[in-house]
């Protein structure tokens, strides 16, 4: 059966210094691999490098989607494709409201909705419709907020691949199993998901995960496994030029 998303041997060098390599993953539609590992070791580089931003251009590999090679693809012939990021920042849109928000990420995918179609995305993620369609997406809504809007905007566009940059950032425990169960419902639409994440609650609806440090990958296979492994294996760690590219202590 072919993969919906192949990495393979991909390295990305930025100013000079080589930020991932020999990076080599897969995911299958209705599959969540979640990607873990210590602050700055390369795994929102990973993300903006498949999704193809300016700037993270790579330097070598492949990148496969859907059985094609996408590499040279900009990232709004990659999101045409299908392939959906979701910042660990979320957006702000001054003037524009949620009912508007969600209406454009749809047409955009060439979807027709209606209130009921928002009705139940906004259901979906914990937020009562009638209460926030008329709402501006802006400061005037929390983080945790503005994030599960923009999982009802994935969720009404149904992309085949949803990268997730630490969805989990910054939300409480509620909003945590909101996104839990949105990345349920992500699976059974099958899509495929790239979960990067410092949470264990998030790895509980991940099928595998991948551990990287240093811009290689340390390890793949059972989420809770891996997540033992990076706990109690690799940190502390006594590796002084890795510690010197991830801005991690010994003591952390």
């Amino acid at each position: 059966m072919q993969k919906l998303l192949e990495i393979r041997d991909l390295d990305l060098t930025l100013d000079k210094e080589r930020i991932l390599q020999n990076i080599n993953l897969d995911v299958n539609h209705g599959e969540v691999l979640a990607v873990i590992g210590p602050n700055g070791c390369g795994k929102s580089s990973l993300a903006y490098t498949i999704m193809g931003l300016k700037g993270y251009e790579q330097n070598g590999g492949g990148i496969f989607f859907k059985g094609k090679e996408i590499s040279e693809l900009s990232v709004t012939e990659r999101a045409k494709k299908g392939i959906t990021l979701a910042w660990q920042e979320p957006a702000r849109f001054e003037g524009v409201s949620v009912r508007e928000f969600l209406s454009i990420g749809a047409k955009a995918k060439g979807r027709n909705i209606d209130n009921k179609d928002l009705d139940w995305a906004l259901n979906e993620v914990a937020i009562i419709p009638n209460k926030y369609l008329d709402r501006n997406v802006d400061d005037t809504l929390s983080g945790g907020e503005r994030k599960r809007i923009e999982l009802a905007s994935i969720l009404l566009m149904k992309p085949d691949l949803v990268i997730l940059d630490e969805p989990d950032s910054g939300v409480d425990v509620v909003a945590l199993n909101n996104i839990g169960d949105v990345i349920n419902d992500f699976k059974n639409e099958q899509m495929g998901v790239i979960l990067i994440t410092h949470s264990d609650e998030m790895l509980e609806v991940a099928d595998k995960a991948a551990l990287i440090c240093g811009g290689e990958i340390f390890n793949v296979g059972n989420p809770q496994e891996v997540s033992d492994y990076f706990k109690y294996q690799c940190i502390p760690c006594e590796d002084e030029d890795f510690e010197k590219h991830q801005g991690v202590s010994s003591n952390e």
